[in-house]
């Protein structure tokens, strides 16, 4: 078997680059050199922005008559923690067990590998293709995706490129492959609610003002009441309290500040800008309530600070995408996917934008953890579901 036709010699490539975000760390000359024997022109630009570090991107092309399947992923991995801690050293890509350890096996550079190896069967069974195949990937999605999937989207947009539909390799399923194929994502949005309070002993705090008093107050009107209770499509919207910080070590001094970041999972039920609206006529309610700050008439002094850019909602009805991929999944695996908005984000959110977009790739149970690892069949059934999407999509 050919090399780029082998998903298990593709990904041991891969795994062996240490790419943690944003070092390309090689993954990129990896995929490269697996591409460019296979008619794919490369271009791979760095994207940078004030405060953030430079970001190597690729994208590649095989052109024909037809549609416009976009694949679309990245090299760039999570750090590796405590690396005495794996059974073995992270990127070494061992094999033990018909499993190969390493980070990044499942998430996601196993999905690149084997899309890859599935267009290399492709093309060495058929010849052409009847349409153009690209494959878009960046080394910043476990990072701040800031000079990533959007500006490389952006970028070729800008030379003319556009694209029918994209499939993003993302590990999607729960337990085994043919579980699930991720058909839209709620969106995501953070923020930091900052209480400036009036620094003071504990024994006298008629003299002081307690921020943690107001930060409780605040904290409770966005736990309660739920945002809403889920639609059709999605489950229900949910705000979590990530970090409360007082940044004070004394049992005697009331602080003068308190602080607290939250991060809300939204449904299609709001926008971005809905959903703001509402933060901020809850916390302006609450900051006029003085049940916890006895005394004190004055509303609560906050400030409330959005933290990055929101992450959409979106939700694809491709019918010709989604009914393809199902019918390939249950071709080769004989299981029918749940088609799911479930999880959390992924770059699909810049994409849908552009095309419409569905995210399947490996099981992710190992995802982000010592000793992350892949089974070499699910290696080998996914390159088969991708190789036979391929052929139906262009049929």
């Amino acid at each position: 078997m050919k090399s780029s036709t082998d998903p298990v010699q593709n990904l041991a490539k891969l795994i062996a680059c240490p790419s943690v975000t944003p070092v390309e760390g090689g993954a990129l000359t990896a995929l490269q050199a697996m591409l460019s024997p296979l008619g794919f022109s490369v271009e791979r630009p760095v994207f940078s922005e004030d405060g953030t570090s430079d970001v190597e991107n690729l994208y590649a092309r095989r052109s024909g008559n037809g549609p416009h399947l976009m694949f679309a992923g990245h090299t760039d991995v999570v750090p590796v923690g405590d690396e005495a801690a794996w059974t073995y050293p992270p990127f070494s890509a061992a094999i033990h067990n018909g499993e190969m350890y390493g980070r990044g096996a499942v998430d996601m550079k196993g999905g690149i590998a084997c899309f890859a190896a599935a267009v290399a069967r492709y093309l060495d069974k058929n010849g052409e293709l009847k349409g153009s195949i690209s494959f878009l990937i960046t080394g910043d999605e476990e990072g701040p995706s800031i000079n990533g999937t959007g500006k490389l989207l952006e970028w070729a947009k800008a030379k003319g490129e556009s694209w029918d539909a994209a499939i993003v390799g993302e590990p999607t399923n729960p337990d085994k492959l043919g579980d699930m194929i991720k058909i839209g994502r709620r969106g995501s949005l953070s923020g930091t609610i900052v209480v400036n309070g009036v620094q003071g002993h504990a024994a006298y705090p008629h003299l002081a003002d307690n921020p943690v008093r107001g930060l409780v107050t605040l904290v409770d009107s966005l736990l309660y009441p739920v945002f809403d209770e889920g639609t059709k499509d999605f489950q229900a919207s949910n705000l979590e309290i990530t970090t409360i910080d007082v940044g004070n070590t004394a049992v005697n001094v009331l602080p003068a500040k308190a602080t607290a970041i939250f991060n809300i999972r939204y449904n299609d039920t709001w926008t971005d800008e809905t959903l703001m609206a509402e933060i901020h006529n809850r916390l302006d309610k609450a900051s006029g309530r003085s049940k916890l700050r006895p005394g004190k008439k004055t509303p609560v002094n906050y400030e409330l600070i959005w933290r990055h850019r929101p992450s959409h909602v979106f939700f694809t009805h491709d019918e010709k995408l989604i009914g393809t991929l199902t019918s390939s999944v249950e071709a080769v695996t004989g299981n029918r996917p749940q088609l799911s908005t479930s999880g959390g984000t992924s770059d699909a959110r810049f994409i849908k934008d552009y095309c419409p977009v569905v995210e399947f790739g490996l099981v992710g149970k190992t995802m982000h953890m010592v000793d992350e690892r892949v089974a070499l069949a699910d290696l080998e059934t996914l390159t088969q579901i991708y190789e036979r999407f391929i052929a139906d999509f262009f049929a």
